[in-house]
């Protein structure tokens, strides 16, 4: 009897450990099969973005396949007259005219030999009765040549014969833009144009001056830059900063910089460029660049001292704690982002009637209205979006917290971090000047990504420093509309012979918004 007791508890123990190790073998095999669909996700991300459009847009792309006509529907929208739309169908005219008007003009006129001038029928002599015009467009390479400053000496040939001395004057002549260098204003406002706004690195522009005949060092080059960028470009920029700086809203981002002579830190690490600008309703548009060895939050704590108001960023949390005075806004672009990736992880068969469309498409009605709404007042954009986003807003948040979504999956990742970010996203509803989303940031910042890929690092802080200044000016230039080139030519004229270190308002007078020679402008077409 006790053995067959023993026997019960020996089975029934064998049983249990059975039972848990199944467990244990289920709950593993499920993290196996979570991690699996995690890598494949991955791969499946990695290669669109290495071989697939970088479009957010995809064919399942509307608000609603089947119910677009009732959810779109407005009974009190006048319909348009048959003259209406054939009007806003006829085709522009004139657009090579408009472009071609301002540009200087080489005749080349072709005329008959006088021995052809005569008709074949009655011998007279022909006359010219019309004309047939080609016009083709023809292009200039750079040219360098030698400007010569002579400043004539003046003394008085009476006192030179009669007197016992003689007075001297001598013509006044323009400062240089760096004393005892054969720089120009010209010169140099070229090499920072074809390195900051047609990212051409300077030893290509070595070689380029050696097909021109001048041999210029690239190291010359880099010398003249960083001397022109904190001798005249660096009060500008502090006259931007101050500016920028009581405006009410702005938008930052930061990109990745290498710089190779760092103090302190190996050159293969990461230093970042910061990037400030004015908002859509600023009189004065204004970029700001700002180099700084890392990527922590007493960064913008420091630039930033003394703003007040609100803030576009993307998710990186050291711009929710800046200040107490300080509001941050979220990217509606960067969510919908993370349902675009977790709908490309998708098969095509799949993505139709999917979580990660149904999450993209509240995104797409929410871009939708602002949209809609892009031309209103700002007091109107912001009732606007309290009567027409706040309810689709309501609705996304509640559909979120139901979405049951995998943490680790695209999806669940996407859910998460719009959850996360929730408090942000939706501050852009409390002033009607704020925007839905960094993309104006975005842009802004696109073109130093641009110049990284070209080259690559700074070789030193001083450098860096130095390009952060010359993106500043070159970005706001050309959001006031300027000719980077001809601007940063006028300030370097203009700058040498100011005396704006005694006289600090005189720098008001060459800021890009200011009343500028009409040569610095942007031609554009009507």
């Amino acid at each position: 009897m006790i053995n067959e007791d023993k026997s019960n508890i020996n089975q029934t123990e064998y049983i249990k450990n059975l039972e848990e190790t199944c467990k244990a073998q289920e709950a593993k095999i499920n993290l196996l099969e979570n991690k699996l669909i995690w890598m494949m996700e991955q791969i499946t991300l990695s290669k669109h973005k290495k071989f697939g459009a970088s479009s957010e847009k995809s064919e399942y792309d509307q608000i609603s396949l089947f119910d677009e006509a009732e959810k779109e529907t407005d009974e009190h929208i006048v319909e348009p007259t048959l003259e209406q739309i054939t009007y806003k169908r006829k085709k522009r005219v004139g657009k090579k005219e408009d472009m071609l008007k301002d540009l200087p003009i080489e005749t080349i006129e072709y005329f008959l030999p006088e021995e052809e001038q005569v008709c074949s029928i009655c011998g007279e002599t022909m006359h010219i009765m019309g004309k047939n015009v080609r016009q083709e467009l023809k292009i200039i390479p750079a040219e360098v040549m030698v400007v010569e400053h002579v400043t004539n000496v003046y003394a008085c040939r009476n006192c030179e014969n009669n007197g016992d001395s003689t007075p001297i004057i001598k013509a006044k002549a323009t400062n240089p833009v760096i004393k005892g260098s054969i720089a120009s204003p010209s010169l140099v406002s070229y090499i920072m144009s074809q390195k900051y706004v047609n990212a051409m690195p300077l030893h290509r522009q070595e070689k380029e001056f050696e097909r021109l005949g001048i041999d210029i060092l690239k190291q010359t080059m880099a010398n003249w830059v960083i001397r022109c960028a904190n001798d005249w470009l660096k009060p500008l920029y502090s006259a931007m900063k101050e500016l920028l700086l009581s405006m009410d809203v702005i938008h930052a981002d930061e990109s990745v910089l290498q710089v190779l002579k760092e103090p302190n830190k190996k050159p293969q690490s990461n230093s970042y460029m910061w990037l400030y600008r004015t908002s859509g309703y600023a009189d004065t548009p204004i970029v700001l660049f700002e180099y700084q060895p890392d990527r922590s939050a007493k960064r913008p704590k420091e630039f930033l001292n003394g703003f007040k108001g609100y803030i576009h960023s993307d998710g990186y949390q050291c711009y929710h704690t800046i200040s107490s005075d300080i509001v941050n806004c979220g990217c509606w672009s960067h969510a919908r982002r993370k349902f675009d990736e977790a709908l490309k992880v998708l098969k095509p068969s799949e993505q139709l009637g999917s979580k990660a469309l149904e999450g993209k498409n509240y995104c797409n009605r929410l871009f939708a209205i602002e949209t809609d709404i892009a031309e209103c007042t700002s007091e109107e954009k912001y009732k606007k979006r309290l009567e027409l986003s706040k309810p689709i807003l309501d609705d996304f948040l509640s559909w979120l917290k139901k979405s049951n979504a995998l943490p680790q999956s695209a999806f669940g990742k996407a859910v998460t971090y719009t959850l996360n970010q929730w408090e942000y996203l939706n501050n852009y509803l409390r002033d009607g000047r704020c925007e839905i989303s960094n993309n104006r940031a975005e842009r802004s910042i696109k073109n130093f990504v641009i110049g990284r890929k070209n080259f690559l690092f700074s070789d030193t802080v001083r450098g860096a420093q130095s390009s952060a200044i010359i993106y500043s000016i070159i970005e706001t230039a050309k959001e006031n509309n300027l000719n980077p080139y001809k601007y940063l030519t006028h300030v370097f004229k203009k700058m040498p012979n100011m005396d704006f270190e005694n006289n600090p308002r005189l720098i008001q007078s060459i800021l890009p918004w200011s009343d500028l020679p009409e040569e610095c402008y942007l031609k554009k077409n009507t």
